[in-house]
């Protein structure tokens, strides 16, 4: 939250200032808005939402328990609502064409302002940094997810220096001299563990985790999940860390710690894992990491059956769930219990048949969770573990 108080302004204070006018240096004279409470934001995903690279505000616009989420900025899919682009029912969110029509419509400046795109770089554009730092000229706090770390660019430390706000690195690691090992005392841990996997990136593993976490807390079971990405701990998970950007040595005992952390404080019926990449994609190895560190029981596998190629990897075809699933099970001690369906580029009838033919093809339950009803996820985990729906009910 900004730490200076600015001036009151009109909600149409911008004019018809353009974007190029917006990116312009902040001078002296620049406007300044006051601030607002609770913890507010806009996501920028500019030419971004509801694609791949976009996954980061796509999150943010179906779930953020950490921040009330005004609107998005994505001028190809202006006077738009996020939550029709992204799953065909209204959220309230609309999209606008550039900061400044969206900071006028807010009508007071945001507590923050995110960049909700994952580009395969991890680094910002220049017009980009010019866009944020505009932002920090306002007085609004950045939540930044990528690789490039801003607290320590020179350029951005000044800026917000002069405007009193702060910058997240979400991405940023603990201290190396703070970082743990693994230390294998996740084997004694009794809580039930689930993870949530893929057979490529950006296909779905963090919705899906969110929502089965979501569902078993409305039936009364406590589950807790552990966000290891950056989305997920922008949207407010309160357990977790990014694991790629951890130094490799310490993954599997940072995700340990964490897991321990969470069952110690919270003495949960059941956690659940958010996966990252594939365990069968060379570009990733945090899959791999993930089933270390938290040894998981079991696996909710999520596929994208509509999805010819690997993400960023025209040449490399989709795995077929059941290599995915044989490859989890040989390198890990743990049982693949369900599959998740992406149904990009499907109609609805091919989702059925796709559920219908995965159930018969690898033996266990399949559903899409976004155009399902979550009742079925529910069921993959309590068929597994009955001790967890006895406990509630009894």
């Amino acid at each position: 939250m900004s730490k200076n108080t600015h001036s009151t302004a009109k909600p149409n204070f911008f004019g018809s200032q353009t974007e190029s006018d917006l990116l312009a240096k902040p001078t002296e004279s620049s406007p300044k808005i006051e601030e607002v409470r609770p913890e507010t934001a806009i996501v920028y995903c500019e030419g971004n939402f509801a694609g791949i690279d976009g996954k980061t505000a796509n999150g943010l616009a179906r779930h953020s328990e950490k921040y009330k989420i005004l609107s998005i900025i994505d001028s190809e899919k202006e006077g738009l609502d996020a939550g029709e682009v992204l799953d065909g029912k209204k959220s309230g969110i609309p999209i606008y064409r550039d900061l400044g029509t969206a900071l006028a419509h807010a009508g007071r400046a945001p507590n923050h302002l995110i960049f909700g795109i994952a580009p395969a770089s991890g680094m910002l554009s220049p017009a980009e940094r010019r866009l944020l730092l505009r932002a920090i000229g306002y007085g609004i706090n950045i939540v930044n997810g990528l690789h490039e770390f801003l607290n320590d660019d020179p350029e951005f430390t000044a800026a917000c220096a002069k405007s009193g706000v702060i910058i997240r690195d979400v991405r940023k690691p603990r201290a190396k001299k703070d970082l743990r090992v693994f230390s294998g005392r996740i084997a004694q841990a009794s809580c039930p563990r689930i993870a949530v996997l893929g057979t490529d990136c950006a296909i779905g593993k963090r919705t899906t985790a969110t929502i089965l976490a979501s569902e078993l807390k409305a039936r009364g079971i406590k589950a807790i999940m552990i966000g290891t990405g950056q989305t997920g701990l922008i949207q407010g998970a309160r357990y977790g860390l990014a694991l790629d950007a951890i130094p490799s040595q310490f993954c599997a005992g940072e995700l340990e710690a964490t897991i321990l952390e969470a069952i110690e404080n919270e003495n949960p019926d059941v956690i659940l894992i958010e996966g990252q990449g594939s365990l069968s994609h060379p570009a990733y190895s945090t899959s791999s990491f993930i089933l270390r560190g938290s040894c998981p029981q079991a696996v909710v596998l999520q596929h994208a059956p509509g999805r010819k190629h690997r993400c960023d990897f025209d040449s490399m075809p989709m795995p077929t769930p059941a290599s995915e699933i044989k490859l989890i099970e040989t390198f890990a001690k743990t049982k693949v219990i369900g599959l998740t369906l992406n149904h990009e580029n499907m109609t609805d009838t091919e989702v059925s048949e796709a559920i219908i033919k995965y159930e018969k093809e690898l033996g266990i339950p399949s559903t899409d969770v976004l155009t399902r009803s979550p009742e079925r996820l529910v069921e993959m985990v309590l068929s597994v573990f009955p001790q967890i729906g006895a406990e509630v009910s009894t």
